[in-house]
């Protein structure tokens, strides 16, 4: 058993975690209405984040125990599609619809996903917190389509579909056994050298006439937070914690995050959208919480 200072340590982390994805949310979905392109916001992100990451990575030389195919395959699972997909989602749905799909699908799915591809059987409750889960969504999701903002569906595919890759590349570090510093390199550090020429030379840009505050804020926060802060906070709270509370601590993320698009954005997600919350948050319990013991 770990003692009080570890477990204090521990849940003050995975605290910082939900606040950081949860911010990231508003943060987001502030950025793409203040003019800039999700094109520079990704390159904000990521060029921000691979320069930091470049002595992170000379000091622990990540590439000597990994392989190009399994580089790859965590850059663009885990890169710059993915986050460029979010940032579609926040252009057409409100920033509680980012929690629900982009973090509160991904036990869903990394449980369907998991069964497909590498045939892991869900436990029972796993499979019905699944199902909770995917009924949450679709009340949410329900909620936008049908008021004040009828093309939020695009939004929310956009989510889904950011929230499935990041399902893959999660369940892609674990079967690998990936560490913080192969994840550095992959996301971060691939993911600058291969976008930030193509967004340099291709990609339509307004980042010269933005506002400078709102460019200093993303540069900040996207390349700092949400992945290089966030996956190491994760991984030392998992640690001291267990992966069991860090899940439930985790299943706060969506609630949150509506909250905070409520505070910040003046965002209402709907009477329908608040009452998906506790249904979701409970299927995210049963999904993450209950492990296989082997």
């Amino acid at each position: 058993m770990p003692d009080r200072k570890t477990q204090l340590v521990g849940m003050a982390a995975i605290s910082t975690v939900v606040i950081v994805w949860s911010t990231f949310l508003v943060i987001s979905r502030s950025g793409v209405q203040s003019g800039m392109t999700i094109f520079d916001i990704a390159a904000l992100r990521y060029g921000i984040a691979g320069l930091i990451c470049v002595p992170i990575v000379l000091y622990y030389k990540p590439w000597r125990t990994t392989t190009l195919t399994r580089l790859a395959m965590l850059a663009i699972f885990g890169g710059v599609p993915y986050g460029l997909l979010s940032y579609v989602g926040f252009i057409f749905a409100p920033a509680a619809h980012g929690g629900v799909f982009l973090n509160g699908m991904v036990p869903a799915l990394a449980l369907i996903i998991g069964y497909v591809w590498l045939r892991e059987r869900p436990l029972a409750i796993q499979i019905v917190g699944s199902l909770l889960i995917i009924v949450g969504a679709g009340m949410a999701a329900f909620s936008a389509s049908s008021g004040a903002n009828p093309r939020a569906w695009i939004g929310d595919l956009a989510f889904f579909a950011s929230g499935a890759a990041f399902a893959i590349f999660l369940i892609l570090q674990r079967h690998w056994r990936a560490d913080i510093p192969q994840i550095l390199l992959a996301a971060a550090i691939v993911g600058a050298v291969t976008y930030l020429p193509i967004w340099a030379l291709f990609l339509p840009s307004t980042l010269a006439q933005a506002d400078p505050n709102q460019i200093a804020m993303q540069a900040v926060f996207q390349g700092l937070f949400p992945n290089l802060l966030g996956l190491i906070l994760l991984s030392h709270a998992v640690r001291r914690v267990g992966s069991t509370v860090a899940a439930a601590f985790l299943s706060a993320v969506p609630g949150v995050g509506s909250v905070m698009g409520l505070i910040f954005l003046g965002e209402n997600p709907g009477l329908l959208a608040w009452a998906a919350l506790p249904i979701l948050t409970t299927g995210i319990l049963l999904a993450t919480v209950w492990q296989r013991r082997v």
